[in-house]
């Protein structure tokens, strides 16, 4: 069966903050929406949040539902996308804590990309589990009693998890059949120790910043009128604030 339709009559939550990675995102949105599922973004809070590029903003997303008002039993499967910012919220919220559990009592699929295994260990969910992330959080999965594997997406059972934001093909590809129900493949081999994390970053923290536009001329030409502005206007205020003062002594008299 195609990637179309395969997914029909699904419900996924897709569990997101402020600062998720767009490129995840999209990409998962996109993924499911062609699989014939229904997902709907649940957020911290109403509205629009944010979504980034790395470590730069990108676009606003319309948030659909909060954990406020949502339960596991709404949904067939749960989705995670990752970021350096929403992962790291979403595991400080006990709402968003509680939604996550919900899905793995119930026994529903859920599938954490590249930071968002993070909200696994917060949740208590990585203990005994072979699971995949971000390089950079490879040390707080295994002080969570999880075992880390250094590839693109790793299935463990009903739990699914992608490395970074490069490998979100190959997440799509294991998503689908997880989601849709179909057994796991059986490894030649499991893992039994974790891999060894990574000797170099994968990407430097500052590496993208460098990548920011600098203002252009014409930002600086505004923002020096502005200035000048602000500083005419502080020295006609001044000037004002003088000569009420000299024209009230003026009137007071010598005397006064």
């Amino acid at each position: 069966m195609s990637a179309s339709g395969k997914l029909a009559g699904k419900r996924i939550a897709v569990l997101a903050a402020d600062g998720v990675e767009q490129a995840e995102l999209d990409a998962a949105l996109a993924g499911l929406k062609d699989a014939g599922a229904q997902a709907a973004l649940v957020a911290l809070r109403a509205g629009r949040i944010r979504s980034m590029q790395g470590h730069q903003p990108a676009d606003l997303v319309r948030v659909d539902r909060t954990v406020v008002n949502v339960r596991a039993a709404d949904y067939d499967a749960l989705l995670i996308p990752g970021g350096y910012i929403s992962p790291d919220l979403l595991r400080q919220s006990a709402q968003a804590r509680e939604f996550v559990r919900g899905f793995n009592d119930a026994g529903k699929p859920i599938a954490a990309m590249s930071h968002a295994a993070l909200v696994l260990v917060s949740t208590g969910l990585a203990a005994g589990r072979r699971l995949t992330s971000w390089p950079g959080v490879r040390d707080d999965l295994v002080n969570a009693g999880a075992i880390w594997c250094n590839q693109e997406v790793v299935r463990d059972g009903r739990m699914l998890t992608s490395r970074t934001p490069q490998d979100a093909a190959a997440f799509l590809r294991a998503l689908l059949p997880l989601l849709a129900g179909d057994a796991e493949a059986a490894p030649a081999m499991l893992q039994a120790n974790s891999d060894p994390p990574q000797q170099a970053p994968s990407e430097l923290p500052d590496q993208s910043l460098r990548w920011l536009a600098a203002p252009s001329l014409g930002a600086m030409l505004s923002l020096a009128i502005v200035g000048v502005g602000v500083v005419a206007a502080n020295r006609s205020l001044r000037k004002r604030e003088s000569r009420d003062a000299q024209s009230g002594q003026v009137q007071a008299g010598p005397d006064a």
